[in-house]
């Protein structure tokens, strides 16, 4: 039959089985898939996941058999291209600059915003590409899974913004605090959503979702992160 060789592996996997009749076109008998076979199958398509989701290609030979330049070939592409997608996070710094200048205390905050934003899409996208992976979740259950990590993203984000509120509070006065924590709570909600959403997105276009996860969904969330910060700290500090 005509169904994808990691779909079969999966099954095995997923049902115990020991092996898989293979057929043709026609039904008739023309091996086994054995469960050994399914093994080699997921081990080397969960390395060609990790790699995507680390923004490397995929490298089919042994590590230390691989050469320096080999290396740098596999990473260099996908760095490449997140150097000039986070040049939309200079952009929106450049035009905020006057909000910037007028309280520079919103500065300190940055790197600690996006840096948290990063790391909760990341989560989001990693957990909805392994459930791609092992087919948990498939394209049509896209609002489900947002309306999910949505909520997820919301209540890590009150979390930390009780965190966010102390640190900023003892550092620069109450006021920028307050800024820092709703932004907190609106950049992991957002984060979550992003995260979760752009896999499945990719998967319906028929891109390896994978390749849109952490690093892309980092990217992307740095730019939009700020850009939810210096609104909401328009609309709070009245600048």
């Amino acid at each position: 039959m005509s169904e994808p060789v990691e779909d079969a592996a999966r099954l095995i996997q997923e049902a115990n089985l020991v092996s898989l009749p293979v057929v043709d076109s026609e039904d008739r008998f023309v091996g086994l898939f054995t469960f050994d076979d399914a093994l080699e199958v997921i081990e080397a398509a969960d390395s060609e996941d990790m790699a995507r989701q680390s923004g490397a290609s995929p490298i089919d030979d042994h590590y230390v058999s691989v050469g320096v330049l080999r290396l740098v070939g596999a990473r260099s592409v996908w760095l490449m291209l997140l150097i000039v997608a986070a040049t939309l996070t200079v952009n929106v710094m450049q035009a905020y600059e006057a909000t910037l200048e007028e309280v520079t205390a919103l500065a300190i905050f940055v790197p600690m915003l996006i840096g948290t934003g990063g790391n909760v899409g990341a989560q989001s996208a990693t957990a909805i590409v392994r459930a791609l992976a092992v087919g948990e979740v498939r394209v049509r259950d896209l609002p489900a899974v947002i309306w999910k990590e949505g909520r997820v993203g919301l209540l890590l984000g009150v979390m930390l913004a009780g965190i966010a509120l102390a640190i900023g509070s003892l550092l620069v006065g109450f006021d920028v605090a307050v800024v820092v924590a709703l932004s907190v709570i609106a950049i992991c909600t957002w984060a979550a959503i992003i995260g979760s959403a752009m896999p499945l997105l990719a998967r319906k276009v028929g891109v390896d979702p994978a390749v849109v996860s952490s690093p892309m969904v980092a990217t992307l969330v740095d730019a939009t992160g700020l850009l939810i910060y210096f609104s909401v700290a328009r609309m709070v500090l009245g600048l």
